[in-house]
Formats: structure tokens, sequence, C-alpha cells
């Protein structure tokens, strides 16, 4: 396997410094769109405006008593020093009492979290890796369990009760917009409850350190109204189409009799690889190893040629296809839509 290469240049860093700034709405923490995030929102205000008060009590405080030292001409009585004693002992009972209402306020909020009703819940297993997600859907009445990659769709105002499983290392599962941090131990499978009252698309993220690329390990939960969630579910429960054109039946070609298929899997054919990715639906996902790259022809020529262009440490080794070969094998890997 090629050696990763941890440097940080100065363009790459401009460049992810420029893609966080440029983040969309729906990576915001204080943008709930579900009850358990607009939980934590509420908490989040009453600290912030509990701390902020508090600072500034003790900053007038200090400048006040600057202020007195500078213009005493003598030594305080004590009568003076009695009033000093009194106002330390009643801050300090106030700041007491204020801390035992933020826990009294996190104790709240965590029995909160873990009241959404579960009844006729949804389940789904997601594994992280290093460094990309892995959805697992069971098999219902209308058709077969399936696997995704990149990305986690749910349908609006429904519970979902996320199984979390770890590969290899200690990742956290995180969608700032639906709830919380929940960490994801090797052997240790957790779970996590959620629900989105509204449809859109919002960033979750992997909040552990989990080595070279953590930072590149990103994944899109889809909330979709119940009837597209049912037409968006049936459709990856399809299996992949017979190519069309006489490139992409070439790229197939290569892809079957090549080492693509012993690590990927793509349903209805002889590739039941399971280390990598299931590509069956690869061309309906917006982005590629794990929101590294945009789902382009350009960008999947640049991941096969040389994976550690795009994300260093990848598990996936480059290539030594030529350029021929390489556009049918994208054709084909574009036509698994």
């Amino acid at each position: 396997m090629q050696q990763a290469d941890t440097r940080w240049t100065r363009p790459r860093l401009l460049a992810a410094v420029a893609a966080a700034a440029a983040a969309p709405a729906w990576d915001q923490v204080l943008q709930p769109a579900g009850p358990q995030a607009a939980h934590i929102v509420r908490l989040w205000n009453l600290t912030l405006v509990v701390c902020t008060a508090v600072f500034a009590v003790v900053l007038a405080a200090l400048l006040l008593a600057l202020w007195r030292g500078r213009s005493a001409q003598q030594p305080a009585g004590p009568a003076a020093e009695g009033a000093a004693r009194r106002w330390v002992g009643g801050a300090a009972g106030l700041s007491a009492l204020l801390l035992a209402g933020l826990v009294a306020a996190d104790v709240l909020t965590d029995r909160a979290l873990s009241r959404l009703p579960a009844d006729d819940a949804l389940h789904i297993e997601m594994t992280g890796q290093q460094w990309w997600w892995e959805s697992r859907y069971a098999a219902d009445a209308d058709g077969p369990g399936f696997r995704t990659a990149g990305e986690l769709h749910v349908p609006v105002g429904r519970t979902v009760v996320v199984t979390l499983l770890s590969a290899d290392v200690i990742h956290t599962f995180w969608v700032p917009s639906l709830h919380g941090k929940k960490d994801m131990l090797p052997g240790r499978p957790t779970t996590i409850t959620l629900r989105a009252d509204q449809p859109g698309r919002f960033r979750g993220q992997c909040a552990e350190f989990c080595g070279t690329q953590h930072a590149l390990m990103a994944f899109g939960l889809v909330a979709d109204t119940p009837e597209r969630y049912a037409l968006w579910r049936a459709e990856q429960q399809a299996i992949a189409e017979i190519p069309r054109t006489a490139a992409a039946q070439r790229g197939q070609a290569l892809f079957l009799n090549g080492a693509c298929a012993g690590c990927h899997t793509v349903r209805g054919t002889p590739a039941d690889g399971m280390l990598g990715p299931d590509l069956t639906h690869l061309a309906s996902r917006p982005a590629i190893a794990a929101g590294s790259a945009p789902n382009t022809a350009e960008a999947l020529a640049r991941w096969v040629r040389d994976p550690q262009q795009i994300k260093s440490g990848a598990a996936m080794p480059p290539s030594a296809l030529t350029d021929a070969d390489l556009a049918d094998l994208v054709a084909y890997l574009r036509s698994l839509g």
C-alpha cells in the first residue's frame, strides 16, 4: 500500500479553510431540524445567557474594585470589610445556585433526548470505517435489504433508530441539525434515536479523531417526505441496470475482470466484494470518498487513477489503467444510477 502523505501543503490548507467558510446553512449547529437538536439548542442558549451574565458581573466587580483601590486614601475599616465579605458570600451563593440550575437543566434535557417515541421506528445500521460510512437497510415486505455509502436517508416525521458500529477505531456519529454526538466503539454496538421534522439535506460528520483523513469523513443525511423516501428505497433495492453504451459495457468488463470486483459489490453482477462501498447505485450519490469530492466524471477518474491525490491514506490502491480503459470504467460507474 502506498505510504500516506500526512503533510498539509499551503494550497491544500487554504482550500480546506475556504471549503469550511463556504459551508451551507445545513451545516449549522444552531439551526435544529428535529426535536432532539431543538432541546440541545435551548440548553445551549440558557448556558450562554447565564455564563455571559456571570462574566459581565465578575468583570464589572473587578473594574469597580480596581477603581476603588486607586481612589482609596486610607485602609478600609471593619464595616467596609464586613460588607465586602457579605458581597463575596452572596456572590458565591448565587454562583452555586446558578450552577445547580444548569445541572438541573442538563438533566432535564438528557431525559427529553431519551423520550422520543420509538413506535414504528425505522431501524438502520451505520458503520464507521477509515474513512467512510456504510449504511445498511434491512429487508422489508417490498424488497430486499441493501447497502449504501456516504448517505443516510430517512423519512420526515418518523423516528429512526440508528445502530452504530465501528469497523476499526473509535468514530463519533454527529448530525448537528438533528442530534448530539454518539461514540462508535469497536466491538460495542450503540444506538442513537433521532427524527427529522422537515425535509432537507443535513451534514453529518465524524467528531472523533480517527486518523489521517478524519476531517474528510462526512456524510449526508437526507430527510425526505414519506412518499419520496419510499421511492428512493425502491430504487435502491433494485439491482444495477445493464450497461447500454459500448463504453459502459467495456467498463463493466474491466470492473468484473479486474481488482474492483474483489472489493466492491454491484448487485446483479458477479461483483460481491465487501471491503469497499457497495457501488450498485453509485451515480445517484452527490459525492464520493465520504464527501471529499463531487460525484463527477472528472473526480471519479482522479479517484480511480490515484485515490491518494484526493484522500491520502485511503485503503484503495492506485490503478495502472490506460486513459482509454479509465474512460470506459468511469462510463460504467456513471451508469450505475
